[in-house]
């Protein structure tokens, strides 16, 4: 199978590290031209080192806790250089904790990082992606929208509404050649996963090495992601190969959800 990504441009957000980073690496490989996206100047040109240099690569310095700025600074680079035809949204999740404990400002901050700046990335690269007729917004969220998970209670409530406006939004632009999807990390070796452990090592007063097996054995594959197994399945959807799938929630995470 050739996913043949030759001549496509592709914005990766929270593409210093983690998933983003590998999702970065793997859709250059497969002849992208990437746009990283972060807010650590030093870190996206560390990333940007390592992508093949026989292309224009390049990236944005952005703050998603400022939709506004975010916004403006997508659509000036759009206005100077070019739209996307591949969209992947990517950013950290919010602290972990009790839904009930939660202060109203986690939810609202954790809103504004997820759902709002992937809305207005979307507004902002689908007119390209129509005009191409040929468009790709893939959201990295979380295997919370099938099965919520202890101890994350504000990351299952907004993780639940970008799924939705999602889904929803797929049904709105699938006519015109693009679609929508979400891919849904299991336990993966991330920054992410190392603070989760770390919470609950100190809640059970385990050590970290037996919180980490307790997860690793939650897991039918009885061991973590990597990052560019995540990666993988993102360059799939957003290739041609993958252009009847569409809408849907696509769980990478060794079989740890129980649900169907």
């Amino acid at each position: 199978m050739n996913l043949d990504l030759n001549n496509k441009y592709a914005i990766v957000c929270g593409s210093s590290a983690g998933i983003g980073k590998a999702t970065a690496l793997s859709l250059a490989a497969e002849g992208a031209i990437v746009t990283l996206v972060a807010r650590n100047e030093e870190k996206l040109k560390a990333v940007l080192s390592e992508l093949p240099q026989h292309r224009n690569h390049d990236y944005i310095v952005a703050d998603f806790s400022n939709p506004s700025e975010l916004k403006e600074k997508v659509e000036s680079y759009i206005e100077k250089n070019h739209g996307f035809h591949v969209l992947v949204n990517n950013t950290g999740g919010p602290a972990g904790g009790p839904v009930f404990s939660a202060k109203v400002e986690e939810f609202e901050n954790a809103f504004t990082q997820h759902l709002k700046c992937n809305h207005v990335l979307a507004q902002a690269t689908v007119p390209f992606m129509k005009s191409e007729g040929y468009g790709r917004i893939i959201n990295v969220i979380s295997t919370s929208v099938k099965q919520p998970l202890d101890g994350l209670g504000v990351s299952n409530t907004i993780r639940g509404a970008v799924a939705n406006w999602s889904k929803t939004l797929a049904n709105e632009l699938g006519q015109f050649g693009i679609t929508v999807n979400n891919v849904l990390p299991g336990a993966t070796g991330t920054e992410r996963l190392t603070e989760i452990i770390k919470n609950k090592s100190a809640k059970t007063g385990k050590t970290e090495e037996e919180s980490a097996d307790a997860m690793r054995n939650a897991v039918p594959a009885k061991r973590f992601a990597q990052p560019e197994e995540l990666a993988y399945a993102i360059t799939f959807l957003a290739s041609d190969c993958a252009s009847y799938i569409n809408g849907i929630n696509l769980p990478v995470d060794g079989g740890r959800t129980k649900s169907l």
